[in-house]
């Protein structure tokens, strides 16, 4: 495992992304344990590009069920269908929001949260755990975070589901 995450802090945010995609694959390359894997992708992630808020829900029956995160405090279960998180996991795909107070239903774990992006990991078309990540500013999130974002859960399933 790495100890230390390198990174060009000031490059843009694709650059960011190709430089920790490869050194969060070598650090979950060798550990076998889901939730101290996404622990530390979590982390990678909050260090990487400062977001607001980077965590994972798991479904468990008919909710997602708070993971491993970075940021604030956060809500514990979410209905499947409900707010931006539920929305991703029930369409089984990736949802961008510029705006969450436009996003019908949203679930406002944190009033300080503007824009959101939330990618499933889907097997057998069942949606089994999502990447939820938030920013304090509107419109922070970009094409170029969906493909990677999407990359990174590929990795994780091809590593750990």
């Amino acid at each position: 495992m790495a100890e230390e995450l390198i990174f060009s802090p000031q490059a843009s945010r694709e650059t960011r992304y190709t430089e920790v995609l490869p050194q969060i694959e070598a650090v979950i390359e060798g550990e076998t344990d889901l939730i101290a894997n996404l622990a530390n992708i979590a982390a990678i992630l909050k260090e990487a590009f400062g977001f607001f808020w980077v965590g994972f829900y798991r479904r468990i029956g008919n909710e997602l069920i708070l993971g491993p995160f970075q940021g604030p405090l956060a809500c514990t279960r979410i209905a499947i269908g409900k707010g931006v998180c539920g929305a991703s996991a029930q369409r089984r795909a990736t949802v961008l929001v510029p705006n969450v107070h436009e996003f019908p239903g949203h679930i406002a774990c944190s009033s300080l949260s503007k824009s959101e992006i939330v990618v499933p990991l889907v097997k057998d078309n069942e949606t089994l755990l999502i990447l939820d990540v938030d920013s304090d500013q509107y419109n922070d999130f970009s094409d170029v975070d969906v493909r990677y974002l999407e990359q990174l859960m590929t990795l994780i399933q091809s590593h750990l589901y």
